[in-house]
């Protein structure tokens, strides 16, 4: 007995361990995110939503999806500096994953969409993405295939097509796209041995150093019971005398700055989640950083003015690779026909 108090008096590296299992700012990821009343889930909305998401047809020339630029069969993204629409045009900013995508309180890097449903619309008509005139030849489209004619009757209870129907399909659809189980999920939940001893260790380190400032809550991006439509944003560059910034053209964009035309939102971002973060590169709204080893210090030192060990680098790397999650297994799904290929024919 007294072999194991002296051991707990003389072991700072065990106190710090259990003083951080008691005050995680984290929990594990719920089963289940969000859901508007506005737009209840069923299982033939959630298909057809999967269907939508899958079909290059909603595309100005039918060889773009959201699945292009959000591929749920691997990271969620497509893992380029920038994801590439229509004729080859490259978009602006690095295409974050869809994966859990559902619990973030904003859309896009910039926050201008407040929910998954106003997310899904904006690539449709972005000229370097799926390039549609406007939401109306969206419609069209659509309507031009009898199969989704009969499936929109069936899972919204009316005829009518609307580009608000298409998005909530769609929403319904990424609200499964969510990856419990990972070893931080089991670790919080009880089960103490499901992350390494250099996870641990790195667990504690980003805490010390200070990243909870911002990631924090159960998708590691925002406080836990912050409203849907609440952004929680964070200025990046904070701090910009140093080599990072200029290498990586950190302060060409202006972020939520570019949304609001109010300079005081110049260079906000929306705190992106930590996890799948291993899945992900290259890292931050310009994808300029290819590794996470890197990415992990120009964090330390952009926002945090620190600069960390090549040891503490490693420790938080394995803690962050802790927090890949299990991905549900995804099918993809049947189309509805158009043998003639009318839907890609204009008038």
């Amino acid at each position: 007995m007294y072999k194991w108090i002296w051991f707990l008096i003389f072991s700072p590296m065990l106190l710090a361990a259990l003083k951080t299992q008691m005050e995680l700012p984290w929990s594990a990821l719920p089963k289940t995110p969000p859901i508007p009343k506005d737009n209840p889930m069923t299982p033939e909305k959630v298909y057809l939503g999967r269907q939508l998401f899958m079909d290059p047809r909603l595309s100005k020339d039918g060889t773009v999806s959201c699945n292009s630029c959000h591929n749920v069969m691997a990271s969620g993204g497509d893992n380029r500096a920038f994801s590439a629409g229509v004729g080859g045009k490259l978009g602006g900013r690095s295409a974050p994953t869809v994966w859990n995508s559902a619990f973030h309180t904003v859309q896009f890097w910039d926050g201008r969409a407040i929910s998954l449903e106003e997310q899904a619309k904006g690539p449709m008509i972005n000229s370097s993405e799926m390039g549609m005139e406007n939401h109306q030849s969206v419609v069209d489209r659509i309507e031009k295939i009898e199969g989704y004619v009969s499936q929109f009757k069936k899972v919204f209870g009316v005829k009518e097509i609307t580009i608000d129907k298409v998005a909530k399909a769609i929403a319904a659809y990424e609200r499964t796209l969510i990856t419990p189980n990972s070893p931080f999920d089991r670790y919080a939940k009880g089960e103490k041995k499901a992350m390494s001893a250099q996870a641990l260790r790195g667990m504690n380190t980003v805490i010390e150093v200070g990243c909870v400032g911002c990631h924090t809550g159960a998708n590691f991006n925002a406080p836990e019971g912050l409203a849907m439509g609440e952004g929680f944003y964070q200025k990046f560059p904070t701090f910009t005398d140093n080599e990072y910034v200029k290498k990586y053209k950190f302060e060409e964009d202006l972020g939520r700055g570019g949304v609001t035309k109010n300079e005081e939102d110049n260079h906000f971002f929306r705190v992106p989640t930590w996890r799948n973060i291993a899945l992900t590169a290259p890292y931050f709204s310009n994808g300029s950083v290819k590794t996470l080893e890197e990415a992990v210090k120009v964090m330390a030192k952009v926002q945090l003015n620190k600069d960390i060990t090549a040891n503490q680098v490693a420790d938080i790397v394995e803690f962050l690779k802790a927090l890949t999650g299990k991905r549900p297994k995804q099918q993809m799904p049947s189309l509805p026909p158009d043998p003639a290929g009318m839907s890609l024919v204009d008038g």
